[in-house]
């Protein structure tokens, strides 16, 4: 089996330094077939020429970023939300991505209710589970670190993912995406890992580096940080039952041999060759 068969890169990863087309090309280029889309690089290419250029390369495209943002508490600009999103399960579908990724919406300035923050995001994502059921698409649910809560999300933790999943009684239409970079922090991890099963459409794979100054671009390349990536490995692995077919058991896989950045040395230099990925 090719050791990079069930890897992925998240866009993000190369976002400064190539274009969607230039993407596609250097991963295939260096053996990687997945690619989890970003949308503001897939609308500068063109959706139908970037959908033709995916298929061409055979690439699977294992998620596409980042829709929500769903928490407003205004109608109009809710309901400007909720078209936007319906048109990226549209776009989703079109590249033949395994799952849009949502991250729910942070709390609007002044407001400080986040209660209703998060039943305003989860009102939203109720509305688009039929559009997403009718396209054919997975929304992946991801929860963010508690730090960017009041910008990013409101949705903060595995449990709550796993809840909300419950609560609206959704079908496969409704997955999780566990980013490590978020979640690796929480006591009751292993139990939700669990918990979601199959629910788990993406995996996402960085590091948290012990002295993080950027809570969203200061990721650290593998094993140069905190986080025991492989024990959640093992969780994720151990809690899906992989169906028929569905060999491609998590979107972001990383496969042994794949050096450190310490082992590269790309930290010598300081901060700013770190990588930079995100949702």
């Amino acid at each position: 089996m090719d050791e990079y068969a069930k890897l992925s890169i998240n866009q993000i990863t190369t976002r400064d330094q190539w274009s969607l087309a230039e993407a596609i090309t250097g991963y295939g280029r260096h053996g990687i077939h997945a690619i989890s889309v970003w949308r503001d690089k897939l609308l500068e290419l063109g959706i139908r020429e970037g959908a033709r250029m995916l298929s061409d390369a055979g690439m699977t495209v294992t998620g596409y970023c980042v829709g929500g943002l769903l928490s407003a508490r205004d109608d109009a600009v809710f309901q400007e939300r909720l078209e936007d999103n319906r048109r990226m399960i549209e776009e989703a579908s079109t590249i033949g991505a395994e799952c849009l990724v949502l991250i729910a919406g942070g709390i609007e300035e002044g407001s400080g209710d986040i209660d209703g923050a998060r039943e305003r995001a989860k009102e939203g994502l109720a509305l688009l589970l039929p559009d997403a059921r009718a396209a054919g698409i997975i929304i992946g649910l991801e929860p963010l670190h508690p730090m960017v809560c009041s910008l990013r999300s409101v949705l903060t933790t595995l449990e709550m993912a796993n809840d909300w999943c419950e609560e609206l009684g959704a079908g496969d239409e409704l997955g999780i995406a566990v980013d490590v970079y978020n979640v690796w922090w929480d006591p009751n991890l292993a139990r939700e890992i669990a918990r979601a099963g199959n629910r788990i459409c993406a995996f996402h794979v960085s590091d948290w580096l012990a002295d993080t100054r950027d809570l969203r671009f200061d990721r650290g390349m593998m094993g140069d940080g905190v986080i025991n990536i492989e024990k959640i490995r093992e969780m994720v692995e151990g809690s899906r039952r992989v169906t028929e077919g569905s060999d491609r058991t998590i979107a972001l896989r990383l496969p042994k041999g794949i050096p450190s950045a310490k082992e590269k040395g790309t930290q010598k230099t300081g901060r700013q060759l770190r990588p930079r990925r995100s949702c």
